[in-house]
């Protein structure tokens, strides 16, 4: 059974009445009709959404997970349509860019648009690299920077042009007062009795590349937190003491430091796909400066990154 809006309609229905019932008389169809769709839904999703009883229907674990992402999709589909209306039936070429790291993907577009004058020129930012990766090889993106993780490496096929752009270390955010916050670098070994927070599937290797580490280092991690938002993830880190892995380029803020792992355990490759028949594919030597170029002025903001970066090239010098 494909997945389809009326299915995303349905379970959120269900979570805001808190009764199949009412979501019925809500959407307009039969309560026997809803509640064939749910099981239907509940059959290919491979888990009940909604516990039945008394105080009527109660969203479980995976309906939690369910309702939050039909909502957002949702949300968007009704972006999409609003913001489509703005546009002419007929407009110029677009070049559709898609990133799933600012720290590449911004910098990027934007010098690419000082480089060709007079384009119309998109960029769409998606959390996802698997999503990033599907749009491109389906021709609705022409050209994409996101990233994927070793053992879980990006498969290009011969449409796509396709560039290793940098490697970065992924770090640790931890609370300022944590006892290891002194330390330059961190073995992922002595954390292990840390709860962390965690940023939630990407479809891409994460965050099963990361456990597969902690594993490695001895020890599996305990995740009682999943959470998507940047700000969310700081309170977190600051107020709940969790430790969270981050980006190289995470700020630090008050209250929370960001430190690398030591040997490097977890690392993430930024790459970069073109399509050789799009409009960027005589320019992706250029595309590729300006990935590299943007990377390297985001990192320079971070000086925990800075530093880092100074200790492995003395390291190789040595």
């Amino acid at each position: 059974m494909e997945l389809e809006i009326r299915h995303l309609r349905a379970v959120c229905a269900i979570a805001d009445t808190g009764s199949i019932s009412k979501a019925a008389t809500t959407l307009g169809i039969s309560q026997p009709g809803l509640t064939a769709l749910l099981q239907r839904l509940e059959r290919e999703l491979g888990g009940r959404l909604f516990t039945r009883g008394r105080t009527g229907a109660v969203p479980t674990l995976l309906g939690d997970f369910v309702v939050c992402r039909a909502r957002s999709t949702l949300l968007g589909m009704d972006e999409l349509r609003r913001g489509a209306s703005r546009y002419p039936a007929d407009f110029g070429e677009v070049i559709r860019l898609g990133g799933a790291m600012a720290s590449v993907s911004v910098g990027q577009s934007r010098r690419l648009g000082a480089y060709l004058t007079g384009i119309d020129l998109r960029l769409q930012i998606e959390y996802s690299p698997q999503l990033l990766w599907e749009l491109i090889v389906a021709g609705r993106l022409d050209a994409i920077t996101t990233v994927d993780y070793p053992g879980y490496q990006l498969q290009p096929p011969s449409d796509l042009v396709f560039d290793v752009l940098q490697i970065e270390p992924v770090f640790v955010a931890l609370a300022a007062d944590h006892p290891l916050n002194r330390q330059e670098e961190i073995d992922l070994a002595d954390l292990a009795d840390e709860r962390w927070a965690m940023t939630p599937p990407d479809g891409a290797g994460w965050p099963d590349y990361f456990h597969a580490a902690c594993q490695e280092a001895g020890f599996t991690p305990r995740v009682p937190y999943t959470i998507s938002g940047c700000e969310s993830l700081r309170d977190l880190v600051v107020n709940e003491k969790a430790v969270a892995p981050c980006q190289a380029v995470f700020e630090s803020s008050e209250g929370l430091v960001v430190r690398p792992l030591a040997g490097n355990p977890v690392v993430m490759r930024h790459v970069q796909a073109c399509r050789r028949d799009g409009p960027l594919g005589d320019h992706v030597a250029e595309l590729v400066r300006f990935g590299r170029e943007a990377h390297q002025e985001y990192s320079g903001r971070a000086p925990h990154y800075v530093a880092w970066r100074k200790r492995q090239a003395a390291a190789r010098g040595s």
